[in-house]
């Protein structure tokens, strides 16, 4: 009998497609909302992670908790301000979770975090397994701070999974909406060298990623959640005007360029990872999408223009 599936963050990108999974498959799903009176098609809990405040009924609904919460890393300039939100509101909203948990009768059997393939840093050709060192740059820090935080569930006994996401492909936000504009407008070009490594992964996947850790005991601990084959941002760029029809004209995008319009968060786009997805693979999880070309063409294919 399916279970009763709390997610913070819900109202996101991977959040509103997991939702909609979860149901189909017949789980009741319930979102944590700092507005909970916005209509929604979901059961939904107020919380306010500054406020230190929680419903306690979401805590005794919940059979699995499905953690996604966190500011965007991409949509600002990353001043001071908005480098401490960041970290902040991933790490503040584990702790809530925790003390609540603690301090509450309640029959979850698992937590799920997310995490991201950005606690590797900007680690070039070499192949990144979980086992690998994190780095010591800013996304890598947060990385670091948001699992310790997830961490401390399995004091409680609780199962605890860590999934260090790639970059989730939707045409319904994050990244891919952002570097297909310009290739639509047919402007599109590699970013940087071209040469630094997406570590992508369809959001369709990783849903059903989340939903075995779910139903499968022996996920436990940090797991890569990326497809099996990474690529260079400059096969990607091409494989994406393929899938788009649409002509590569321009050489690279200088890094320098990139640069001065972002700052400091332009390490985003221009430090690569590539990651192992063997872990994932060797719990018998198959991916839907191995290959960029087919993950691309599911968005393009029957859009029209």
């Amino acid at each position: 009998m399916p279970g009763k599936i709390l997610i913070t963050g819900g109202s996101g990108l991977i959040g509103m497609r997991l939702s909609e999974m979860l149901i189909d498959l017949g789980y009741e799903v319930a979102h944590l909302s700092r507005s909970p009176d916005k209509v929604s098609t979901y059961k939904t809990f107020k919380w306010d992670v500054k406020e230190g405040y929680i419903d306690e009924n979401a805590i005794t609904y919940a059979d699995y908790i499905i953690n996604l919460a966190g500011a965007s890393v991409a949509s600002e300039k990353w001043t001071d301000e908005r480098k401490k939100e960041i970290l902040n509101s991933r790490t503040a909203s584990i702790n809530l979770l925790h003390r609540s948990l603690r301090n509450a009768e309640h029959h979850v059997k698992a937590f799920i975090s997310s995490s991201a393939v950005g606690i590797y840093g900007n680690s070039g050709e070499q192949l990144m397994s979980e086992e690998s060192n994190s780095a010591d740059d800013f996304l890598a820090e947060v990385c670091k701070a948001w699992e310790s935080a997830a961490w401390q569930m399995r004091d409680l006994n609780i199962r605890t999974v860590i999934m260090r996401l790639g970059i989730v492909l939707s045409i319904k936000g994050g990244a891919l909406p952002q570097i297909a504009r310009p290739v639509k407008m047919m402007a599109g070009a590699p970013l940087g060298s071209g040469k630094q490594y997406m570590s992508w992964v369809h959001i369709d996947d990783v849903c059903r990623l989340f939903i075995r850790a779910i139903e499968d005991k022996q996920f436990e601990g940090v797991y890569n959640a990326v497809a099996p084959h990474p690529v260079t941002n400059k096969e990607f760029t091409k494989e994406l005007a393929e899938a788009m029809k649409k002509p590569l004209v321009l050489p690279k995008v200088p890094a320098f360029a990139i640069n001065l319009m972002m700052g400091e968060m332009s390490e985003v786009i221009l430090a690569g990872q590539r990651v192992s997805a063997n872990k994932v693979l060797h719990t018998g999880f198959t991916f839907e999408y191995t290959y960029v070309e087919d993950a691309l063409e599911s968005f393009y294919e029957t859009e029209k223009d």
